[in-house]
């Protein structure tokens, strides 16, 4: 099973809206690592590691976020994997 790690970051009203704890709660749904968090800029970042398909539908997940959410935008690159669980980290 191929591995894959992206870095996003979500932009729109992705802020107030729960984007974080739906994050993580969809993302270990779908058995993935990493870590969310609130940037100072407005926007969400988040790190994706596991399964290439998983990883894959999050970032299709994403799109739609919790239901007061709005996305306009997400940028998506490759990571170094996050080995183990799923976090909610301080905002930068």
């Amino acid at each position: 099973m191929r591995q894959k790690s992206l870095r996003v970051r979500i932009h729109g009203r992705v802020q107030g809206v729960w984007f974080r704890a739906w994050t993580q709660k969809t993302a270990q749904s779908l058995g993935l690592t990493g870590w969310v968090r609130n940037r100072s800029d407005g926007t969400v970042e988040a790190h994706f590691s596991g399964p290439a398909e998983a990883v894959e539908k999050m970032l299709e997940l994403v799109w739609q976020g919790p239901a007061a959410a709005r996305v306009d935008r997400v940028d998506a690159g490759e990571d170094a994997p996050v080995l183990t669980g799923f976090d909610v980290r301080p905002s930068k």
